[in-house]
Parts: structure tokens; sequence; C-alpha cells
């Protein structure tokens, strides 16, 4: 008893005087801190530190603050204090002399770093991570260079924090600011506005355990130097700018433990066949361009817990020994061309919680049974493969099953919905899409209380099962686009801000739903076949970003509402359905559109003059509607426009607009389609020749043609034109980033083709035809390498082919036809691998592939094509009069005897009516004696 009582004694004694020392704290160190707390700036609401300090208590208990056992400052931390005030050169901190950690971290200095820190010569920790919010722009380059030098003093760090600060210095410069700190420990400068190279210089730190250096642009290599820390166990250099190969040795570093290379995208790498680290449990080399296969001596990673390789070039079959790693919880290989069976090993690995295995070439049948014993599985995305998932459930504990949280098994041939999901309360997101699964939805599937993902599209689906109240449940993304739904849709679920209901066979739009419109951003009901009048409710989606009830069978008026709803509505898609009347003149000043599709209504009247207010516009489609207009010249300061398409209406007059070069109109143009209309006049030089985007080839991926929208949603939006190529109308959903189109056939267009045309050389169709250009073809057009379809026909074009055409590569539609071209087909080239009906109606062209007599003389006569739309669309009520008159005035003073011009203009409307009564007739124009003859033949 005593001995226990004497214990508890010293054991008490110990305690009050350990209190006692930390406690103690000297009145100058007090002062400087209360000093310190008056100069500064800061927010008593968000403070928890600063405001808590006081005269009444001794310093060294104040929060933030660590003293020794003596009393004085060694430790000082202000971070997330809300800080805006800054420090001069005499602030009371630098008096600290005693500090040894200095954590500043996350505050807004109205400063840049102050050089006085150099005086805390006994600092082992700093860290200043977000010290200001100043950005490279705001603070000179040259003096961001010089924030560095006040390391040169602290040559007792061991942690420097410098994050998110703008140093803005080269490889050598930063490198070299570094090499006095020996003793350096663990550095981390993300997102520092670095620029490389990656300097070996720094591997003079040999200490150095923690490198992060996220966020940068070296725009280098690694150097292999790098494998000779010895100490280094964090290796942090993510969205850096790599590239080169990454040197292997680096992964056999005995201590490294964490990597993270992701989003370097030019950076190559693999794996080594042999030893890899043991000490490894975190790998990141997400969207980079590592490849090979995954070694079998994975397996040595015997801590390993995250991997992550998603988005890079791996191939090969997953490793067996892939079931040694015991502690693994987190495998990302989405992505991939990996191929061969998923080891079945894999769902052996009893720490597992997210496997992530889609888009990859996997194969083979899986059976859910193994996959459902792994307890701690919370995430599981086997989404297109070439697997096919056996979704019955036998000798299961259900209630044994993992509690899912995101679940994916889109093309996996799956044939009916899961049954063990039923019971998942916990399941946040569901993506079934791309199966083969018939019949109804069931109506559990609503009943899932936290549910907010659904994505059940490109299945069989013919109906839901009702009841359908609880449709408005937790669904925030409801994706049901192409299946066989029919009827009703359904009641919209209360807190949804994404549904596509496209490409299914609803018949009725839901009915008045305004007050489940609050929160919805993406809206689509396209090609279905809802009829009746647009639903006014519409207009309660204040912050709609996408509409689209393209290809249905609305009709009416567009409702004014719509319009005004672009100051926030980026996406409008109306096409294809029965819409009558005015596009309303009332898109607000503060108009955001990128998109508004109208095409092939029965719109009339003109273009609204408000539309110049969508400054952002990118795509305009009015294409076939009934509009009556000038061409639209007040968009030419729409300087975003990539697409416009007025095909097929009633425009009329010239298309030249008065501009000033300097001001690039339409530098951004990549489609220009005014095809069957009526404009007229020449085309002038200077009419292309500010189209930049037409003139350079863009590298890289075929892309989709996005709106540039900060929201995650908008990458699901598809626009579609329709743009014809190769004498075809094709609707393109996706409009790629190497389509570059000008047509402008079927008008009446007169004069030469413009050289300054053949500077856009990425043009991928160019369409003239049905005009009366004349002249020749531009020797320039060899310019347009990369041109796949051509159309000059049905104009007056005189001359010979060029040479040059015969250069162009990718051209595999060609049509010269009908004009009065002349002189031999350039030979030895493609031009010969095209039908001779490319170059019919020409009878001064010859050489192959039209057919010659021995004696050189043409022997094929090609009848006359269909008459082009000008002359179809001619109102014969107008003509029987007109041309009555003209034939009885003819008669009468018989002007076509005294007057050139008149009997020329006479006989070529002469010609086309003769070409509209006798479709089959040839009309031949023969030169005898130096006067022209029409000749008729059958």
């Amino acid at each position: 008893m005593k001995t226990t009582l004497l214990s508890f004694l010293l054991f008490y004694y110990f305690i009050y005087h350990t209190a006692a020392v930390s406690a103690k704290c000297f009145q100058d160190q007090q002062s400087l801190l209360l000093q310190l707390k008056n100069n500064l700036t800061f927010d008593l609401q968000t403070s928890t530190k600063l405001k808590m300090w006081n005269e009444d208590t001794a310093c060294c208990i104040w929060s933030g603050v660590t003293c020794d056992n003596e009393g004085h400052v060694i430790g000082l931390d202000l971070s997330y204090e809300s800080i805006s005030g800054g420090f001069d050169n005499v602030s009371s901190l630098f008096s600290l002399q005693y500090l040894q950690k200095l954590i500043l971290a996350y505050n807004d200095f109205n400063s840049p770093i102050p050089m006085e820190i150099s005086k805390l010569t006994r600092l082992v920790t700093l860290d200043l991570s977000h010290f200001h919010s100043y950005s490279k722009e705001q603070v000179p380059a040259i003096y961001n260079r010089k924030q560095l030098t006040f390391l040169q003093n602290l040559t007792s760090l061991k942690q420097l924090y410098l994050d998110g600060i703008s140093i803005s210095a080269k490889g050598h410069e930063w490198g070299n600011a570094l090499l006095p700190l020996r003793d350096l420990q663990e550095l981390s400068m993300a997102g520092c506005d670095l620029s490389g190279p990656l300097d070996s210089s720094l591997t003079k730190l040999v200490n150095l355990s923690v490198i992060v250096l996220d966020w940068n642009n070296f725009s280098s290599s690694v150097s292999e130097t790098f494998a000779n820390f010895k100490k280094l166990t964090t290796l942090s250099l993510r969205e850096c700018g790599l590239i080169g190969t990454f040197p292997q040795k680096i992964f056999q570093i005995e201590t490294l433990s964490f990597i993270d290379l992701s989003r370097n995208y030019n950076l190559h790498g693999s794996f080594p066949d042999y030893s890899i680290s043991e000490s490894l449990y975190s790998i990141y080399l997400q969207n980079t361009q590592f490849s090979g296969t995954i070694p079998h001596t994975i397996s040595n990673m015997r801590f390993l817990s995250h991997l992550d390789l998603s988005y890079c070039q791996f191939n090969g079959t997953l490793p067996n020994s892939i079931s040694n790693l015991s502690h693994l919880t987190y495998i990302d290989l989405s992505h991939n061309s990996l191929s061969g069976g998923i080891p079945s090993s894999l769902f052996t690995l009893p720490s597992l919680e997210q496997v992530h295995l889609s888009f990859n070439s996997l194969k083979g049948s899986l059976n859910l049974n193994e996959v459902l014993k792994l307890g701690n599985l919370t995430t599981l995305d086997l989404s297109y493969n070439n697997i096919s998932i056996d979704v019955n459930v036998a000798n299961v504990d259900l209630s044994l099953i993992p509690k899912f949280q995101y679940l994916s098994l889109a093309s996996c041939n799956l044939k009916s919905f899961p049954s063990f999901l039923i019971n998942q309360s916990t399941l946040f997101s569901l993506d079934l899409s791309n199966n083969q699964i018939k019949g109804k939805i069931p109506n559990w599937i609503w009943k899932l209380e936290y549910l907010d993902f659904l994505n059940i599209s490109h299945n069989f689906l013919t109906n839901l099962e009702g009841p359908f109240q609880s449709l408005t449940s937790k669904l925030e993304v409801l994706d049901l686009h192409h299946n066989k739904l029919q009827g009703s849709i359904p009641a919209f679920p209360k807190y949804a801000y994404f549904l596509d209901y496209s490409n299914n066979n609803f018949t009725v739009a839901p009915h008045d739903i305004g007050s489940n419109l609050s929160t919805m951003k993406f809206l689509s009901f396209s090609n279905n076949s809802l009829h009746g009048l647009i639903p006014n409710y519409l207009c309660n989606a204040s912050q709609l970003l996408f509409f689209d009830i393209s290809h249905n069978n609305f009709f009416g008026t567009i409702p004014p509402c719509l319009i005004t709803m672009t100051s926030t509505l980026e996406a409008l898609n109306l096409r294809e359905n029965n819409l009558t009347g005015h596009i309303p003149d009332m898109f607000p000043n503060s108009c955001v559109a990128r998109s508004l599709n109208f095409h092939d209504n029965l719109l009339h009247g003109p273009i609204p003059k408000s539309l110049s207010h969508c400054s952002s516009l990118e795509i305009l489609d009015i294409g076939s509607n009934e509009i009556v207009d000038h061409f639209p010249c007040f968009l030419n300061n729409i300087s975003t426009l990539l697409v416009l398409v007025l095909r097929n209406n009633k425009f009329y007059g010239s298309v030249e607009c008065s501009y000033s070069v300097e001001n690039k109109h339409w530098k951004m143009i990549q489609i220009m389609d005014i095809a069957f209309n009526n404009f007229n006049g020449k085309l002038s030089e200077k009419y292309f020749i500010t189209w930049e985007r037409m003139m350079l080839h863009e590298d890289g991926d075929v892309s989709d043609f996005d709106l540039r929208s900060q929201t995650v949603i908008s990458s699901y939006y598809k626009d579609s034109v329709t743009v014809t190529c190769k004498g075809e109308p094709r609707e393109w959903v996706k409009i790629l980033k190497i389509l570059k189109a000008i047509d402008f056939s079927s008008n009446s267009f007169d004069g030469p083709i413009p050289e300054s045309l053949t500077d856009l050389k990425a043009l991928y169709i160019l369409n003239f035809s049905n005009n009366g250009l004349t002249g020749k073809i531009p020797s320039s057009i060899g310019n347009l390498k990369e041109l796949e379809s051509l159309d000059l026909s049905n104009n007056y074009l005189v001359g010979e082919i060029p040479v040059s055409l015969a250069s162009l590569s990718f051209l595999s539609s060609l049509n010269l036809s009908f004009n009065h071209l002349a002189g031999k087909i350039p030979t030895g080239t493609q031009l010969q691998t095209f039908q001779a009906s490319s170059f019919e109606g020409n009878h001064g062209l010859y050489g192959p592939p039209l057919i010659e007599k021995p004696d050189g003389r043409r022997n094929d006569l090609h009848p006359q094509p269909t008459c082009g739309r000008l002359v179809c669309s001619i109102d014969w009520n107008f003509l029987s009069v007109e041309l009555g008159f003209i034939f009885g005035l003819g008669m009468i003073i018989g002007p076509t005897m005294f007057w050139k011009k008149w009997r020329v203009g006479y006989w070529k409307l002469a010609d086309k009516i003769l070409c509209k009564i006798f479709p089959w007739m040839h009309l031949e124009y023969v030169t005898h004696r130096g006067q022209t003859y029409t000749v008729l033949r059958w």
C-alpha cells in the first residue's frame, strides 16, 4: 500500500512539474508575441489561435505556441488563421531568436515572403505554403527569383514547405538556392511556377527523404541520378510536364514507399522486370505513357496498398502473383490494353475496397459469387471489357454481401438486373448501361435510399414498373437513353440535375412538374415521338444549361422564355420538329449560349438581331427552314463562332460584309454552310483571309468538339451538324476537330474562284457546285493538302484541270462535271481512279477516265444532269407570264437579231427552260466559223 501511494505521489509530482515548466514563459517572449498579434489583421470569427492570446495566461500554453523547458518560444503555428495583414521589416516575429518551427501556411498575407526570416537561423521546420494570394502577374518575376535568397542562412532546415508560392524560377536558379540546406530532409514546392529543367544538382541534398514538386512545368526528363537518393521515401512529381523516359532504377530505391508521377502525359516508362522496392505502398502513374506488362515481381511489394495505373499503355495479362498483395485496398487499371482473363485470385485479397478494371480487353466469364465474398469491397468497376457476368447469386449469404457504394457493370453482357442489389442500402452510383437487359425497370430500384446516380441506357427496357411516385427519390443523375421505353415520360426526380430520356419511344411529355426543375442543368427528350406544344413549365428551370428536344413532333411557336433563358442556357437544340413562327428576338444582353440548333423546322422571318448579344456563340444551325433575310453580317463580331449553317432557306443578296482585316472576323470558323439559298454576286479575295482556323492543320487526337463549360455535365452533350460530304448529307453527331468544311453550293455566285480560298490548307470539304462561277480553277488549289471532297460541278469554269489538283493525296470525292473545262486530264495520278461522271459535260476534256476514239475524238455523249436547285425552284406561274412576254416581244421586234448580249442571255434562259421540260435532252455547244450554236440531242 505504501509502495502504491509513493508511486502515485511521484507520478503526480512529475506531471505537475512538467506542466509548470511547460507553462513557464519569459516576459520578453510574451511581449513579442502580443506585439505580433497587434500588428496582424485577422478574422476574429474564424480565428482559433490568435484571438485567444492575452496577458492573463502564460504564452507557452497559448494555442499555436510551443516553448522549451526554459520558457523560450521554439514553435509558432499560425496556419489557417485567415491573416490578411503583412509583415514589416521590424516585425517582432524576427526577434524570436529561439524559433525552431515556424508555420504560417494558408493565410493571405499582403506581402511577399519577408527576407528578414533569414535572421531565424535556428529554424528546423519552415512552412510558408500558400503564404499569400499574389499571382505571378502581380509580383514581378525578377523579384520572385530573389524570394529564395532568405534560405541562404537557414542551414539548419530539415523541413521546408513552400507550396503555392509563385516563385517563377528556372531549374538551376531554384536548385542552387537550395544547395546550402545540406541537412534538408523534406522539400515541398508544389504549384510554385517552377520551370525546368529538373536540375540534377538537387541530388546533392543527399539527406532528402521527401520530394514534392507537383503542379510545376519542368518540360524535362528526370535524371537517373535521382536514384542516388538512398533515403528517399516519397517522390511526388504530379502534373509537372515531365517528358522522356522515367529511370527504372528509381523504383528500386529500397526506402521508397510513395511515388506519384500522374498526369505527365508525355512521360514514358515501364516497370523493371526484376526487383522493385518492397517498401512501396502507393504507386500513382495514371495519365502517363507508361507501357509494357505488369511484371510478376509485383508480388514482392508486400505492403502495396494503392496502385493506380489508369489511362496508361499497359498490355498483356494480369499476373496471378497479384494474389500475394495482401495489403492491397485500391487498384485502378482502367483504360489500358490489358487482355486475358481476370485472375480469380484477385478477389481473394481480404483488404480490397476498390477495384477499377474498366476499358480494357479482358475477357471470359465471371461469377459474382466470388466477388461478393469480399466484405470490405465498396467500389467495383468492370465496365467495357469482353467479359460476361453471371448475376445469378447462389449459395451466398446476402447479409455478408459487400455494402457497395459504386457499382459499374456497363457492357458486361448482363441479361437482367442483379437481384442482390435489392438490399444495397448504401449504394450511391449504379451503371448497368450497354447491356442486354429487357422488360421492365423494377420498382425497387427507386427505393435504394442513397442512390443518386443511375445509368441504365443502351438496353432493351420497355417500361417502368409502377407506381411512379417513388421516382421522386434522391436521384440526381438519371440516364435512360437508347431503350424502348414508351408511353408517358414519368415525373422527374425531385433533386435531379441530369435527365436523359432520349432515343426511346415516349409519346407524351410529362405534365406540369415545374416545382421539380429548380436544380435541373441537363434535360434531353431528343429522338422520341413527343408531340404538342413545348411545355411552358420549362421556363421554371432557372439553372438549365443544356436542353435538347430535337427529333420529335413538337409544333407551335418557340416559347419566348426559352430564348431569354440563354442568360444561363448554354445549348438549345430544337432540331427536326414542326415549329413555326419567328425565332423570338429576345436574346438577352447577358446571353451565354454556345450552341443553338433550329435545323429542319418551319421557322420563317429574319434572323433575330439580338442574337449578336451571344458573344460566346460557337454553333449556329438554322438550316432547312423558311428564313428570309440578307446574309447576317451582324454575326461577324462573334469571334468564337465555329459553325454557321444557313443552308436550304430563302436568304438572298451578297455575302460580302464591311469589315476590317485587323478585326480578324470569324478567325475560328471551321464549318460554313450556306448552300441552297439565293445568294449572289462575286466572292472577293478578302472574304476568306481571316478564316485562320481553316488555315492550320490541328495535330493530335480526334476528339469531340465540346462546349467549353466548366461544368462536369458538359462532357455529356454532343452537338450535331448536317454537312454534305461526297455528295451525301451526313449528320455529324460528334463534330471532329479535323472537320473544316465550306459549302456554298446551289446559289447564284458568279465570277472567279478567289485565290485566297486556297490558303485554307486544313479544308476537308469544299463545295461550290450549281453556281455561275467563271474563269479557271486556281493552280494553287494543290495547297489544300487535307481536301477529301471537292465539288465544282455545274458552273462555267474554263481552262485545263490544274496539275496540282492531282497532288491531293486524300481526295476521295471529285466532281468537275458540266463546266467548260478543256485539255487533257492529268495522267499518271489518282485522277484516273475517279469515275467518268466526275468529268462529264466538259466537251473539251479528254483522256482517261473519259472514253476516247483512236483518233482522239470523243466517243461518249453524257446526258445533262437533273436540273440544279435554282432552275428546279423556279416559280412556273410567274414564268408563264414572263416567257410569254419575252417570246412575244421577240417575235415582234426581234432583238435577238441585233443585240448580242440580249441574244446570249435569251438562249441561256431558253436552255434552262428546255432542260426543265426535256430533262433527257443533251445540249451541245458547237462553234463553227466564229459563231456558237446550240445543238439539241436525245
